[in-house]
């Protein structure tokens, strides 16, 4: 029986994985900040695949609720992410009240937290089909 996969293979290639890769994004990358989580992004000077790097203290809570948190945010990068320009550096720190957003909303409510993020990046493109609370009850404009 073939095994269907959900998502495309992670590597390693696309993670930040050197103390020095999270220093110069943290230090001299951009950062947008919600409640729930900072994302800090910084333009290699080559393209390349987006990288993805995590914080997540624990603050958040202990290693299981952690490990899920982490989980969520590979997961809703991995969609999300598309939208940022190729070559970044990406960093996500989570923050405390990110753990009852993902006890509460799941996936739905992380993706919806990071698109809302991205979307403050400079370059990033438009939103590719995620749910946008605040549209959803607006009427559309005709010129």
């Amino acid at each position: 029986m073939a095994r269907l996969q959900a998502s495309p293979p992670r590597t390693r290639r696309g993670r930040l994985s050197h103390s020095g890769d999270f220093d110069r994004v943290l230090r001299q990358g951009r950062s947008h900040a919600g409640r729930e989580l900072v994302l800090h992004v910084f333009p290699r000077p080559t393209d390349g695949p987006r990288r993805l790097g995590l914080s997540v203290s624990r603050k958040v809570g202990g290693a299981v609720e952690r490990n899920r948190v982490k989980r969520l945010l590979r997961e809703a990068f991995m969609r999300e992410g598309e939208r940022l320009p190729a070559g970044v550096d990406v960093v996500l720190v989570a923050r405390r009240d990110i753990r009852d957003l993902a006890e509460r909303e799941g996936l739905k409510g992380v993706r919806g937290l990071l698109a809302e993020l991205v979307s403050r990046v400079d370059g990033a493109s438009g939103a590719d089909g995620a749910e946008d609370s605040v549209a959803a009850g607006s009427q559309e404009r005709t010129s």
